[in-house]
Parts: structure tokens; C-alpha cells; sequence
């Protein structure tokens, strides 16, 4: 397949790296010296194991002359998917799927303008992975990667999850991709999202009193909204104990949201906690909890600097 890869982070690099082995790869990427290091030295994916492996997909930053593609991912933040497709309209044409792994939900409202709902591809991956340096990543866990479309029928994307998981990310497709959204949704606004605004580790979530209560209501909550839409049937203790299990199994695990706030960066909230709170407003449901911790990683992301 031709595949190119909108974002040239830690998860763009990994699923570029992977997915080269099989297919013709191109990271489009606007930071140009990691263009030129992918370049030069290709991408070097550290495994849980210490070992680094090293793949070779094409790195550019201008897309002019590539053609249109069989699939494009998107490993943007969120708040740039619509600037980078825009940016890169000559790599989509009628049979293109577009594709997007990232967090939080919603995001399949920011592809339509590009393509039609049968060549969008939601889905999301157990994988994650983070930068060590420029064109080197660390493939932090491994796990099933889910990918469908919208309105159902995911079988026709079997070729796609085919591929996939030859390339080491295993992947089937789903009808009930938006359910398996929602619970990749429910770590991440009741634990991530804290752990941005108390800039701490996942394990402080689970072993702090204070912390945990807040997480059990940020979780209470994203059930009520995800219950509201119907598609799906989510129990409150299930829902809990799986957020608990993810922080108390990984202490010192640092979030991206964590990072792009201590690092004074845009975060993705509005699609990780911003989803819930949008939902809940079409859905006449009560967040308080969520539209508080929107508010406060936005006055992070504003507050003055040293």
C-alpha cells in the first residue's frame, strides 16, 4: 500500500517505522530537522526489551508530486487535523481512506470535509510510544488495535487490519469501534487529565485519596454521557476499576497531556475531556467535573511562564 503519515511524533514515527516494512511510506512531518535525521538515519524504535530497531520510510515535509494514496493516518494533535489535511488535499483522492488512532472521540466530524463517511477509518490502538530524540522513539506497550467505519459495514476494511498486523500492530475491525473509543476515553479524561492539571505521575491518581475521588467522579461522569448516547451499555465499577487498574500498573507512567502542560504546549483536551463535555451538552447531561478540568488545562496552557 501507499501510505502516508500526517505527524512525525512518537506515535507517527512508530506506526511509519512499523508500517514500512511492508508498504511504501511517507511521514510527512514540518519540523525539518527530523525530516532530515528519518532521512539520514531512518527511525530507530526502542522495544520494552532495551533492543533498537531501525526502519526507513520517507520523511518530507511538502507533499507536491506524491500522488494521492490508498490510506492517509493522521498522528497530528487534534486542533491540527484539519490545517494538515488541508495542507496535504493532493494526497487524498476518491479511493483514499483516512484514518485516525488519535485520542479522545469526535474526530471523524474534522475528516468529512475530505473525504465521505465510507472512506473514514476511526478506530483506536493499546500501542503507545514516546520520543527519546529526534528519529528515535520508545514503544512504551503493546496491545489489539481496533479500527472501523462510522456508520458500520468494518468489514470492508479487512485488508487494511490484514496488513496492519503483518507490519506487528495487531489489528481486527469492528462494528463496535465507537465503544471501544469511549472506554480508551474514559482513562483518559478521568486519569490523563489530571495528571496535566496536578503534574504528576499515573500511579498518584490511584494511591492519592483526593486524586482517586476526583478520578471516580470524572469517571461517573463520562459513563452517564456514553450511556446518554446509546449505542453502548457501560457499568460505573467496571468503568472505575479498569481506569484503576491502567495507573496502579503503570506508577510512573507521564501522560502526552502532562507533558504538553508542563512544557507550556496546546494540549488536546478539547477532544479528550472537551468530547465529553460537548456530548454531554447535546445530550442534556451534567459534567461539572469535566468543564472544570477544561478550564483549568486551558489557564495552564495560558498561565505566565518563568
Amino acid at each position: 500500500m501507499k501510505i502516508a503519515v500526517l505527524g512525525a511524533g512518537a506515535m507517527g514515527m512508530l506506526f511509519g517505522g512499523y508500517l514500512s516494512r511492508r508498504n511504501d511510506v511517507f511521514l510527512v512531518e514540518v519540523n525539518e530537522d527530523r525530516v532530515r535525521q528519518i532521512n539520514e538515519s531512518g527511525v530507530l524504535i526502542r522495544e520494552k526489551d532495551g533492543s533498537d530497531g531501525r526502519f526507513f520510510p520517507k520523511a518530507v515535509s511538502k507533499t507536491d508530486g506524491l500522488g494521492q494514496m490508498d490510506l492517509v493516518i493522521v498522528f497530528v494533535k487534534a486542533m491540527f487535523t484539519q490545517d494538515a489535511l488541508s495542507s496535504n488535499r493532493g494526497l487524498i483522492g476518491k479511493n483514499t481512506y483516512l484514518m485516525t488512532l488519535q485520542n479522545g472521540a469526535g474526530h471523524e466530524a474534522r475528516l468529512l470535509p475530505f473525504t465521505d463517511e465510507k472512506h473514514i477509518i476511526i478506530g483506536s490502538t493499546q500501542h503507545n510510544s514516546s520520543i527519546i530524540e529526534n528519529g528515535h522513539v520508545n514503544h512504551g506497550g503493546a496491545g489489539l488495535t481496533s479500527i472501523g467505519l462510522p456508520g458500520g459495514g468494518s468489514e470492508v476494511l479487512q485488508a487494511i487490519a490484514e496488513n496492519l498486523t503483518a507490519c506487528g500492530f495487531e489489528c481486527v475491525t469492528s462494528n463496535e469501534v465507537k465503544k471501544q473509543i469511549w472506554t480508551k476515553l474514559f482513562t483518559n479524561t478521568a486519569a490523563s487529565s489530571l495528571t496535566a492539571v496536578l503534574q504528576v505521575p499515573l500511579g498518584f491518581i490511584y494511591s492519592d485519596p483526593a486524586a482517586h475521588e476526583l478520578m471516580v467522579k470524572l469517571c461517573k461522569e463520562a459513563v452517564a454521557v456514553a450511556n446518554a448516547e446509546g449505542f453502548a451499555r457501560f457499568e460505573e465499577a467496571d468503568v472505575i476499576a479498569g481506569v484503576e487498574t491502567v495507573c496502579k500498573n503503570a506508577p510512573n507512567g507521564y501522560t502526552s497531556i502532562y507533558a504538553d502542560i508542563r512544557d507550556g504546549r496546546r494540549s488536546e483536551v478539547d477532544t479528550i475531556s472537551g468530547s465529553v463535555v460537548e456530548a454531554s451538552r447535546q445530550l442534556g447531561v451534567s459534567v461539572p467535573c469535566h468543564e472544570m478540568i477544561v478550564s483549568l488545562i486551558h489557564a495552564l496552557e495560558r498561565r505566565p511562564r518563568a
